[in-house]
């Protein structure tokens, strides 16, 4: 009895030692060479109510993976005080488009927070 006891409690724990929780990787943005093609439109995300309270969604954005677009989805994320995200773009470069990741800044390096991503949902 105390053998199929022990035996059972081994098997949980070598259960619970294979399971691991990873964050989720978050894409990085294309900085190759230029792209010829404009990326397509924004989607829409539908965006529910923050998995803890006070973290700020990020929207989506779309990569380039060196021959077409692909849609990387928003996610939430916890704000960093003093700073605001300023999300993903694409720039025209003449004829060929270039990515600016998103990335946090300062508040103090902008005059007018045209970010401000509070929680207001």
């Amino acid at each position: 009895m105390k053998t199929s006891s022990v035996l059972a409690s081994l098997a949980a724990a070598a259960t619970l030692f294979g399971c691991v929780v990873a964050p989720v990787p978050v894409a990085r943005p294309y900085y190759g060479e230029p792209v010829m093609m404009a990326p397509p439109p924004p989607r829409v995300e539908y965006v529910g109510p923050p998995p803890v309270p006070g973290q700020i969604w990020i929207d989506g954005f779309w990569n380039w993976t060196g021959n077409r677009h692909y849609w990387v989805p928003g996610r939430w994320e916890a704000p960093r005080p003093g700073y605001y995200w300023a999300p993903h773009r694409w720039e025209r470069d003449g004829d060929h488009w270039r990515q600016s990741g998103g990335h946090w800044e300062r508040h103090h390096e902008r005059e007018h927070d045209q970010y401000d991503h509070r929680d207001w949902r």
